[in-house]
């Protein structure tokens, strides 16, 4: 075992203060370790070996749920918050510091599942719940009579045996087709802007879907429109376009049929041509 170890780990032979003895102080178990000692060719070769750890999750990281909390001060447009146990989305807020009377924050807020906007009043510091909210990209695939039907595109890996064990690192990739539904009423107006083959952000609460969110920008195409005019140019006019989607915005007079257009879904507006 010395030999094994000083091959492996050579300068502890000079730290341990090895040194050659007569045959007879080495026969009698004297010399710990001799000087002149050779390393065995199976261990030269070998390598050392990568070790990786992993930190230790704790058992009862998932044995209850988060709760999330701020304050009304930190209330912003987009904000999450759950009130009278239901999501709502904060809309508008307002700090008012009255002349007389505890200073507060006017909000307006839309509710995640009745689609009903209401102000609300919180007071000045006062502690509300976030609405734990997940957001997971999925994909429309089509939409089966008066539903949209958004499936599941993940990709997975995973990590075969290390380098040292004569494998390489390889990932396989696995796709699966869970389907998400949603009614008119939960699409509203976006549908109008909504395109076979698009990736939207399902929001989810309580393991239901409560809405969705469309890319800011999307590519559609020009199915109508007047023909342009010889002399448009950019700084001309606007004209209506009907788009695949069956949208209507405006846009310059140079634009064409069958032209690809980037349009804005937050505003609904035009912004150049793709």
């Amino acid at each position: 075992m010395a030999d094994v170890f000083f091959s492996l780990f050579p300068y502890r032979q000079r730290q341990c203060g090895a040194e050659a003895v007569s045959p007879q102080k080495r026969s009698s178990g004297w010399a710990p370790f001799p000087s002149s000692f050779i390393v065995p060719s199976h261990l030269s070769m070998a390598r050392p070996r990568s070790v990786r750890c992993t930190p230790m999750r704790s058992k009862f990281s998932s044995s209850f749920p988060r709760i999330y909390a701020f304050s009304s001060n930190d209330i912003k447009v987009g904000s999450n918050i759950e009130v009278d146990g239901a999501p709502w989305r904060v809309l508008e807020f307002l700090h008012v510091k009255p002349g007389k009377g505890a200073a507060f924050v006017r909000t307006k807020v839309r509710n995640y599942l009745t689609g009903n906007t209401v102000e609300k009043t919180f007071r000045a510091g006062s502690t509300i719940l976030e609405a734990n909210i997940a957001k997971e990209t999925k994909q429309f695939t089509y939409k089966d009579g008066a539903q949209y039907v958004f499936m599941d595109l993940i990709l997975e890996h995973a990590t075969l045996k290390s380098r040292h064990d004569a494998y390489d690192s390889m990932y396989t990739s696995q796709t699966t087709f869970e389907e998400f539904r949603l009614t008119e009423a939960d699409v509203g107006d976006k549908k109008k802007w909504l395109k076979e083959g698009m990736d939207c952000n399902l929001l989810f609460w309580n393991g239901r879907v409560i809405d969705f969110e469309l890319p800011i920008i999307v590519k559609l195409t020009v199915v109508d429109v007047d023909p342009g005019l010889k002399g448009d140019t950019v700084q001309g006019g606007s004209k209506p376009a009907t788009l695949d989607t069956g949208a209507v915005v405006n846009v310059p007079l140079f634009v064409s049929m069958g032209e690809e257009i980037l349009v804005d879904t937050r505003t609904g507006q035009y912004t150049s041509r793709a």
